[in-house]
């Protein structure tokens, strides 16, 4: 199955790819490898923003984590020239949580990313991985992650 396929079974229409905030490009192709930026969790109605272990669930940062991967994915198939079936697999995602210093969940919130890549991309999907906290984010949002991608 496309995934593209994938995808829309799943409820899910890639955004545009989002643009830089600051002097850095969206993503960078080293041979086989693109390098995506740190996407940031967004919906519809703007920044996702909060602190996991103060305002935040690790539920909520799950949600917010899976909407990093969408952009992810967005930024994956901008870097593709719109031919996101190139994918070979994740490599690696790299999520930051902001979090308090007590709150230890990390990992959970990232799944809710590394959960995505999966059901969207199957095997593609599987890929290595680090779920760090930080103090604060930019614009004060919930997660953060960045990614490495395989393609042909």
């Amino acid at each position: 199955m496309s995934i593209e396929s994938r995808l829309s079974e799943l409820g899910v229409t890639l955004p545009d790819a989002p643009a830089p905030a600051a002097n850095y490009v969206p993503f960078v192709k080293s041979g086989n490898l693109l390098f995506v930026s740190g996407q940031i969790s967004a919906n519809d109605d703007g920044f996702i923003t909060g602190t996991l272990g103060e305002d935040m669930t690790a539920e909520d940062g799950a949600a917010a984590a899976r909407t990093c991967a969408i952009s992810l994915l967005a930024q994956l198939k901008a870097g593709c020239d719109g031919d996101i079936e190139r994918l070979v697999r994740v490599v690696k995602l790299t999520g930051f949580v902001n979090s308090t210093a007590d709150f230890g969940d990390q990992p959970k919130v990232i799944n809710g990313a590394s959960d995505f890549m999966v059901e969207a991309l199957g095997e593609r999907g599987r890929h290595s991985r680090s779920a760090v906290s930080a103090p604060s984010l930019p614009f004060g949002v919930a997660v953060e992650i960045e990614a490495i991608f395989e393609i042909s």
